[in-house]
C-alpha cells in the first residue's frame, strides 16, 4: 500500500512537534552548553560524575593539537549552592608551528575547584544571575605544553532568561581569568588575563533534545589587568544536548574562530594566542 505524500508529510510533522508540545518543564540550563554555563546549578542532594573532553587544533602553521580530559564530581550541598572538583589530564603534539618548541607530551595536567552561587532563580524571577569561582593548579602551560606551575583563578556571571517559554533560552557570561605561569628553566613568572563576553541561545525540540549555538568573544591581555593587549578573537558555533536518559546526558559543542587579531597586526585571525577550532564533548551522570 502506497501512503500519500501529504499524509506523510503530515506525519512526519506531527511526530516532530508533539513532543515539543507537550513539554511540562523548562529547559535546564546546568549542562546544556560546551563552552558556556548557564545559571542553573542543580537541586540539593545532587549528585553527578562527569567527563569533559576538550579539542584545540591549528595555529598559524604546521601541524597543533591540544587536548584535555577532565573528571568532575559534583555535589549541590545545600540550595543554590554547587561544589565541583576534578583532574585533568592533557596532550600536546605540537610540529613546525612558529613560536613554539615541537614537542608530543601527554600527562596528568593538574586539579580544578569550581564553586557556583544562584543569586536569582529563573522559576521565581525573570532571569536567572549565578557566580562561578574557579580555580586551577596545571603542571603544563596552556599553549605550549611546556612543563609549568601555572595557577588561573575564573569568575564568571551567568544570566539567563526565557526568550519563549519552556522552549527557548538565552545565555549571557561575562568572565575575567587571571593566571600567572612560571615555566620550567625560566628565571622570571608571567602574568596574563582573558575578558570574555558570550552569548548562547538553545532551543527545545524534544524533550531529551536541545540545540543551539554559543558566540564568544575574548580578548587576552600580558597582565592581570587589561593594559596590554595580546590579541582579541571571536568564536561561534553549534552545540547539542542529549538527554540520554533519566541519570544520563550528552553535550557536544564545536566552535571556530571566524574573526581575530593580535596585537601590533593586520591579520584577520588570531592564532597567536588562540586555535582556530575547539571542540568539547561532555557526559555525565546522576548517582
Amino acid at each position: 500500500m502506497t501512503i500519500p505524500a501529504r499524509t506523510l508529510r503530515i506525519a512526519i510533522l506531527s511526530a516532530l512537534l508533539s513532543p515539543t508540545c507537550g513539554v511540562a518543564e523548562g529547559i535546564d540550563t546546568e549542562h546544556i552548553y560546551g563552552f558556556m554555563i548557564g545559571s542553573d546549578v542543580g537541586d540539593p542532594g545532587e549528585r553527578e560524575f562527569q567527563t569533559t573532553t576538550t579539542g584545540r587544533f591549528s595555529k598559524q602553521a604546521g601541524s597543533y593539537q591540544a587536548a584535555a580530559q577532565e573528571f568532575e564530581l559534583e555535589f549541590v550541598p545545600i540550595k543554590n549552592f554547587r561544589i565541583e572538583v576534578g583532574t585533568t589530564f592533557a596532550a600536546y603534539d605540537i610540529l613546525s608551528v612558529p613560536g613554539l618548541v615541537d614537542r608530543a607530551r601527554a600527562g596528568w595536567q593538574g586539579a580544578t575547584l569550581d564553586l557556583r552561587y544562584r543569586f536569582v532563580d529563573r522559576e521565581t524571577a525573570p532571569f536567572g544571575l549565578t557566580l562561578a569561582l574557579e580555580t586551577q593548579g596545571n603542571r603544563f602551560d596552556d599553549i605550549s605544553g611546556s612543563r609549568a606551575q601555572n595557577y588561573e583563578t575564573g569568575l564568571t556571571l551567568a544570566l539567563d532568561r526565557d526568550l519563549i517559554p519552556k522552549l527557548a533560552v538565552a545565555t549571557l557570561n561575562l568572565s575575567y581569568q587571571p593566571e600567572w605561569t612560571h615555566l620550567a628553566g625560566v628565571p622570571t613568572a608571567e602574568q596574563d588575563s582573558t575578558f570574555g563576553a558570550a552569548l548562547g541561545v538553545m532551543a527545545q525540540l524534544r524533550p531529551d533534545l536541545v540545540l543551539g549555538g554559543e558566540a564568544r568573544y575574548v580578548r587576552r591581555y600580558r597582565s592581570i589587568g587589561p593594559d596590554e593587549l595580546a590579541g582579541e578573537a571571536f568564536f561561534v558555533g553549534p552545540t547539542a544536548y542529549f538527554q540520554l536518559s533519566d541519570r544520563a546526558r550528552l553535550t557536544a559543542s564545536w566552535s571556530f574562530q571566524a574573526w581575530g587579531r593580535p596585537a601590533a597586526s593586520g591579520a584577520t585571525l588570531d592564532l597567536v594566542n588562540f586555535e582556530r577550532q575547539q571542540a568539547r564533548l561532555i557526559f555525565g551522570f546522576n548517582f
